[in-house]
């Protein structure tokens, strides 16, 4: 039985091969236009945040007790180039390397580190994958093969190093709750960076109208910042690839535009151009600059990192694209036009430093000027679209995991899965960026706050990918610590810088990241006691039938079937088992219905189903007077939980119950076939093994068989070529259809038929007697008495909160139709 649950529950989560490669490529097209596609819309997207940062960089570096001189300008330039070079283009694309499954994000860092460790804090990843963790490594999705390195003593040191920490994580419990904190801490930090992008981007472009109508007010700016702001957020619904290709023109012409004035102002205000880049290379000028500068120079950095505002969106919002495409944008488009910018601004400000706080309008050409400006204002407002989609992106992640309250989350493509829409955290975005707009009118405050949530990720990336090298990647600790010690004391340089402005703006984020964190903590931590609860109250399905079978006078047989919905793929549901307790009345067929939604766009109709027979209670005369089922019914994310489904090459409709009848009944017939190739081949009762047959109206069936003694090669057949997936376990107990022990291998098939043509027979009676009904659990959880009063307030009020403002889950009820057949059963989770 044992082995049974675990192929059920491995074979629920898959695939064939051509539903995706296993290692998120198969979400792409890989085809030369695709990816030339992707990296267009990559640019509106995600590098929209970083590209608009010349238009503030240098205003809010140079301050009056910080002028900009000649030497203080190559200095900002020289820190300008080597950040730019060493966090985007090269941390960065290593980060990338770190994906899940085509996903980015700071949980993408966290799930991988998870999957080679049993490190996991999740509800997700708890009961079943610590029974199964080596089940799930046979899966492409989750393959974590290497090709050893040519020395292989050097490979078994590393080997033992990765080795020594994962014990020392696997057995340290402080070690555990730290990563999930940083992770979630990450993730708020993004979150929050979502909240004051679009604001200072729409703020930043609308200041700039000022420069050609100086009597605008600054309560005029705010009102049309906020009306900006209310537009864009009311195109989110439209999707990423829309928006995206939208915004990408516009973008890629304001790119165009900033590579042209920088090269121009280059070559007119530079007295040599080649000395200023080669200048702007040189290391020494940094150490000049702050040997001049001292204190100021130090404080200068919280302006000096703006030029890297969105460099985390390429990482978050990998799911949405690729990282080949990303990189590609970044490397042939980006990074050469904002190196131009920079060095195009800094060579202007050497001849006319008093220019410093509008130094990106005053250096463009009076014959461009209305032309950039223009490019300008549109792009700075498309500037928020990169941490929009972030923020997408990562709700949708910490959703998935358990971390975050329920949402809804729409997918916009039908070719990329990270490409979603969440309807209410875009609502919520947009009325946090309105107060902040509306309440600030500024970008100073919201400048002094912007960096401290920026570096915060990036700090936070830079610790778990140095993990991950030492962890999965086996990297020599040669390369680690230079990695890890270089980037961790740049990105620590800026936060320190920042956290000196905390007082003047800086608490903004801090606030909001800390009131997140509070309740995603709060929901992470109900949510992994109540999983306990139902996994320690979960019963196996034999001992709930057992009972049944020894006290059948108690309990009344309701002539229909019955449908419950639970999360479990194992065992009976606690709300299920308090019904008939209480109730002491079951249906004549049950089926444990789990839905499950898969990372591919559609699953075909044909493979719906995974289908199993949990056991059977006899009557005193032998006949079956109860059956249960365990039905897994997977859909992609496209399809959501549909009502109907179309049958191929015909227009008709066959509801959820319908196939999920006759899926039963296909698989009665199965289990026939299943028995009689047994007797034929002489196979015990013991063991499982993969054989495939072919049925007049199917394809190759696979068909689990109980034989474990049986080669996978006489008779498997690979999962690609796999239309209907049944499991098919011993019976439980010797019961069946035919009021005696099950058949052996010298019966014929004429009885094996006849027993199976009775069952689906009494199953169609069953239906038709009694007809459909619809279980559902509802639990409430509440402290166990005399809990600790601090637990009492987080589970009795935060917690209750959170859950009656959040939506229902409502993907785990599957397709329920609204009809008095529809029964919810309540139950409360004394925790």
């Amino acid at each position: 039985m044992a082995s049974s649950q675990q192929h059920l529950s491995l074979e629920a989560s898959r695939l064939p091969s051509s539903a995706g490669d296993g290692h998120g490529h198969g979400r792409h097209d890989s085809s030369w236009s695709a990816f030339t596609l992707l990296a267009f819309q990559s640019i509106g997207v995600v590098f929209g945040d970083v590209g608009t940062s010349p238009l503030y960089v240098f205003s809010s570096t140079f301050t009056p007790s910080f002028p900009p001189t000649h030497s203080h300008i190559q200095g900002a330039l020289s820190l300008i180039f080597w950040t730019l070079l060493l966090l985007p283009l090269i941390k960065y694309t290593i980060v990338m390397r770190a994906n899940d499954h085509g996903n980015g994000g700071t949980f993408a860092l966290y799930s991988l580190i998870c999957r080679h460790a049993r490190v996991s804090q999740l509800p997700h990843h708890h009961a079943d994958d610590d029974n199964h963790h080596h089940a799930h490594e046979d899966l492409s999705v989750y393959s974590t093969s290497r090709k050893s390195p040519p020395d292989r003593t050097s490979a078994s040191r590393r080997s033992r190093r990765a080795s020594t920490i994962k014990r020392f994580l696997e057995r340290n419990s402080i070690a555990k709750h730290l990563l999930l904190v940083l992770t979630l801490l990450g993730t708020c930090s993004v979150i929050g960076d979502g909240t004051l992008t679009p604001a200072i981007s729409v703020l930043s472009a609308v200041d700039g109208i000022q420069v050609l109508i100086p009597s605008l007010s600054t309560n005029a700016v705010a009102g049309i910042s906020i009306l900006i702001l209310v537009f864009l957020f009311s195109l989110q619904r439209y999707g990423t690839a829309k928006v995206g290709g939208l915004f990408a023109p516009i973008v890629l012409l304001w790119f165009f535009s900033i590579f042209s004035v920088g090269v121009y102002n280059i070559v007119k205000n530079a007295d040599s151009w080649w000395m200023l880049l080669l200048s702007v290379m040189d290391p020494r000028h940094i150490f000049w600059y702050f040997r001049d500068g001292g204190k100021a120079a130090w404080i200068s950095l919280g302006g000096i990192v703006l030029c890297i505002t969105g460099t985390e969106a390429m990482f978050a919002d990998l799911g949405h694209f690729s990282a080949a495409s990303i990189q590609a944008a970044l490397r042939f488009v980006v990074a050469p036009s904002l190196l131009a910018a920079y060095i195009g601004q800094g060579a202007y400000l050497m001849k006319f430093p008093e220019d410093v706080s509008h130094a990106f309008y005053k250096s463009i050409p009076s014959g461009a000027f209305i032309f950039v400006f223009i490019v300008a204002v549109a792009a700075a407002v498309i500037a928020s679209q990169a941490m929009i989609s972030a923020t997408f992106s990562i709700v949708q992640q910490s959703h998935a995991l358990g971390c975050f309250p329920h949402v809804k989350v729409v997918h916009t493509s039908s070719h990329v899965s990270g490409q979603v829409y969440v309807p209410e955290v875009n609502w919520i975005l947009m009325a946090l960026c309105i107060a902040i707009t509306g309440g600030f009118k500024t970008t100073t405050l919201i400048g002094n706050a912007y960096g401290i949530v920026v570096i915060a990720v990036m700090l936070i990336s830079t610790l778990l990918l140095s993990l991950i090298m030492l962890l999965i990647w086996e990297t020599p600790i040669y390369l680690v610590l230079p990695f890890a010690l270089t980037f961790a004391s740049l990105e620590g340089m800026y936060f320190s810088s920042n956290l000196y402005k905390f007082v003047e703006g800086g608490f903004i984020p801090v606030a909001f990241a800390s009131f997140l964190l509070i309740i995603m903590l709060v929901w992470h931590c109900v949510s992994m006691k109540k999983y306990q609860y139902e996994a320690k109250h979960t019963l196996p399905a034999e001992e709930v039938l057992q009972s049944m079978r020894t006290t059948l006078d108690d309990y009344a047989v309701v002539p229909g079937v019955g449908l419950v919905y639970t999360h479990q793929i194992r065992g009976v549901p606690p709300i299920y088992h308090h019904f008939i307790d209480n109730v002491h009345a079951v249906h004549a067929v049950v089926v444990l219905v789990t839905i499950k939604v898969l990372p591919v766009a559609r699953v075909p109709e044909e493979q719906r189903f995974l289908v199993r027979k949990v056991g059977v209670v006899n009557g005193t005369d032998g006949k079956p007077l109860h059956v249960m089922y365990r039905c897994v019914a997977r859909y992609g994310y496209m399809e959501g939980s549909r009502r109907e489904k179309k049958i191929k090459n015909s227009d008709t409709k066959v509801s959820f119950e319908e196939a999920l009848m006759e899926s039963l009944k296909d698989f009665i017939s199965l289990q026939s076939m299943q028995s009689r190739m047994k007797a034929i081949n002489g196979v015990g009762d013991d063991g499982q093994s993969v054989v495939s047959v072919e049925v007049e109206e199917y394809d190759s069936i696979e068909v689990v068989v109980d034989d474990e003694k049986t080669e996978t090669a006489e008779g498997g057949s690979s999962s690609d070529q796999t239309s209907t997936l049944y499991e098919s376990p011993v019976s439980t107990n010797g019961d069946d259809f035919s009021g005696e022990s099950k058949a052996t291998s010298d019966e014929d098939d004429d009885e094996l038929s006849e027993i199976a043509k009775r069952e689906i027979n009494w199953l169609e009676a069953s239906q038709k007697r009694g007809g459909i009904t619809y279980l559902l659990g509802h639990a409430d959880v509440k402290a166990a008495p005399g809990a600790f009063w601090f637990k009492r307030i987080v589970v009795n009020m935060i917690y209750d909160i959170i859950r009656r403002v959040c939506r229902e889950n409502s993907v785990s009820q599957g397709p329920i139709p609204e009809s008095n057949r529809l029964l919810k059963v309540g139950m409360v989770y004394e925790i």
